[in-house]
Parts: structure tokens; sequence; C-alpha cells
């Protein structure tokens, strides 16, 4: 097959619409599968939420007890009395409080310390190593999604292989087989763009690009399928926050509720670049985190299928201990990242850095972020991942 074939298409532009990270993608039939209708979900879905910018995890996971994040952080630091306490010396920022029901239910994993060595403090090739699962020199061109599902796969009845929501980026999805579709903040930006594509077959004599048209043709199938058949005879939840978020939330319900199943979907929040002025911005960001995180929850669990859900936070990289002289935090190196499901067993997985111990003015790490991936692969989809050196954490029940 010609390399176009195996490369990424975008049907769209840079606008939000339809992307296939291979032109491989075939819907047609299977979203008339009794199963994928059920309340119960057979197959289990990983969510990625990625917080775009670097998130600061000393405010998100507040070392409390520890004098020298007051000293380090003289306006940005959270005062004691209003973090909420997790444990002896942890808490949350208060802007979380909405998942504590999910902490104290044990449905909610922390894991401390995440990072990697000889991190690398830019936006881009920052998030690169964590969406290609590489070492810091390394550079590879596949996300881990497309490689882990390229050497097994978690069953072969899902529509496609993952939705991309919110940034059009295919991230975890890029190169490889992947079968991804982009839906950006609306699932009817998906028919739209569908519409457009008339393809005129009598006029190719080309054969790859004849396979391309059928593909374009089998995407505008798919689109009506899941968007006229399925959600729009789902009403809107109502339990989101109206922010662009929100939305993706909304989106990703209404899908599982309609019963469109796939192995993963992935939501994006920007806006972590907290340089300047980071308290009501941060405050603001993660509010909007906790409460749609907490509404989805809640959601889900009320229609039995949050056994089958596996939510994972990351992000390019944490911020600085130190707070800057614009009120802010600059780009660093570990933070605290997080698991929510039915199936996850909750509490502090790792080692909170201590901050009278740093290195270059940065957080040391205890976990490698490749854990966080070993645990999906291995724990939640019983895959083999040979190309993830490092063991999993043990969170899945």
């Amino acid at each position: 097959m010609s390399n176009l074939l195996d490369r990424r298409i975008f049907l769209s532009g840079m606008g939000s619409g339809i992307a296939l990270s291979t032109v491989g993608l075939t819907l047609g039939g299977v979203f008339n599968n009794p199963a994928l209708a059920s309340n119960i979900s057979p197959y289990k879905t990983l969510v990625l939420l990625e917080l775009k910018g670097g998130n600061d995890g000393l405010n998100t996971v507040i070392p409390f007890m520890d004098k020298e994040y007051y000293s380090l952080r003289p306006t940005l630091a959270v005062k004691k009395e209003r973090v909420i306490q997790l444990s002896d010396s942890l808490g949350f920022n208060p802007a979380f409080k909405s998942l504590l029901p999910l902490w104290k239910k044990k449905e909610l994993a922390i894991v401390l310390g995440v990072g990697y060595p000889e991190p690398n403090l830019s936006h881009f090739r920052g998030i690169d190593i964590w969406n290609t699962a590489s070492d810091a020199q390394q550079f590879l061109e596949t996300g881990w999604i497309s490689r882990l599902f390229g050497e097994s796969y978690p069953g072969s009845s899902f529509p496609c292989d993952a939705i991309n929501l919110g940034y059009n980026l295919l991230g975890p999805f890029d190169g490889g087989k992947t079968r991804t579709i982009t839906l950006g903040n609306n699932p009817n930006n998906l028919l739209k763009q569908a519409s457009r594509l008339v393809p005129n077959t009598n006029s190719v004599d080309n054969p790859a690009l004849m396979h391309i048209v059928k593909q374009r043709t089998d995407v505008k199938s798919a689109a009506k399928k899941i968007i006229e058949n399925r959600i729009d005879n789902i009403p809107n939840t109502g339990v989101f926050n109206t922010t662009k978020l929100g939305d993706q939330f909304e989106t990703m319900s209404r899908l599982m509720l309609a019963g469109v199943r796939v192995p993963v979907i992935k939501l994006s929040i920007g806006k972590f670049d907290t340089h300047a002025e980071q308290e009501p911005l941060h405050t603001q960001l993660l509010k909007d985190v906790g409460d749609n995180i907490a509404s989805f929850a809640k959601l889900m669990n009320g229609k039995g299928l949050w056994d089958d859900i596996l939510v994972m936070t990351y992000s390019e990289f944490g911020r600085r201990p130190k707070e800057n002289i614009s009120g802010g935090t600059d780009h660093g190196t570990s933070a605290p990242h997080f698991f929510m499901g039915g199936r996850v067993r909750g509490g502090f997985y790792g080692k909170q850095p201590t901050l009278d111990v740093l290195e270059d003015g940065n957080l040391p790490y205890f976990q490698h972020y490749r854990k966080l991936y070993a645990t999906v692969a291995r724990e939640w989809w019983g895959l083999r991942a040979p190309f993830i050196r490092e063991k999993a954490i043990g969170i899945i029940v």
C-alpha cells in the first residue's frame, strides 16, 4: 500500500471536523451492533484529559505541612486552613472540592512526583515526549496509543479506535493505523464537515485516491449514524459547566449514553501556562476540571457505566516550586497526575517530592510517566506493551 495511505489524512484542515490517523476507517454497520447500545458496556474506555500548558502540581495537591512551600510561594501558596486535607501532609486545592466524594469513595488515585530523567521544559518537545512515550533524547513520530494498538488491541468490535474532542492535534493517536475521529467541541461539526464531502467516483481512476474517496464516504455515513440516529435521540444532560471543557464532557457523555463505545476518548483544556497572575486563572481551571469530572462520574455511575471507564490526566510538565516576580510560576518538572473510575483503587501512589531538596530549582521525579501508560495498557486493557519498560502502578481493582 502507498505510504500516502499510511499517513493520517485531515479532511477539515485546522478547523473542527474529521481527522483520520489512517485511511483504513470503516464504520458502516458497526453502530447497528446491539451490544453497543447496552446500558452496561462490555468494553473498557480510557478517557485522556490533557491539561495543556503545564499544570502547577504544587497548587493542585498541596504539601500544606511543608514550611518550604509557604517560603517559596509567599503570595501563591494556598493557606493551610483553606486546603482540603486528604492526608496528614497533603490536600486538594479548594477549587477541587467537587472531587472529594470520589476520593472518599476510593475511586480517585493520585500518582505523586510524575516525571522522567533529563526533563525537557519546552511546550512542544515536552508534550511530544508524553504523546510518543519516548525518552528525553529519543525522537519518535508515532503516538503511544497508536504504537500500543499496533502491537495488541483491546477488542475488534469497536466502531473506531479513538475519538478526539477539543483540540484537533492527534497527539497519542498520531501515526500508525489508529482510526481516529476528531469531533471538536460539538458532534454536529462532524456532520457539517461530512456533508461537504460529495465524491465524484466516476472521475477517479487512481486506485489509491479511490480508496481515500471511499473512506470519506464511509465517514459521512458514520457521522449520520452517530449523530442523526444516536446523538440526536439523547437530550443534553445539563450537568456540565458551560465551558469548552464542559462541552467536551457533554459530547462524550451523549456518545456513551447513545451506545457509542470506543477504546479511547481524549479531552483537552488549555491555559495552564500560568507565568503571570496565576491564582485566579488556575483556580478557575481547576474548578472547571474538578466540577466536570465529578458530574461525569455521577452521571456514568447512575447509568451503570462507571466501572467501564478510566479517566487519566496528563500535562507536558509541572511548574517550578518558587513563584516568579509576576505572581506566576515558570516551566518545571514533576507533578501529580490522577486516575479516576469505578475500578480504581483510590489513594496516594509514589512519593511527594520534598521542597528542601531541589534539582536546579526544580522538583525531582519519583514515578516515571510511562508507568501511567503501563497501568493503562496492562492493568486496564490487559495488553502487552513491550515498548513500555516501566511496570504498572497497581491501581486497578
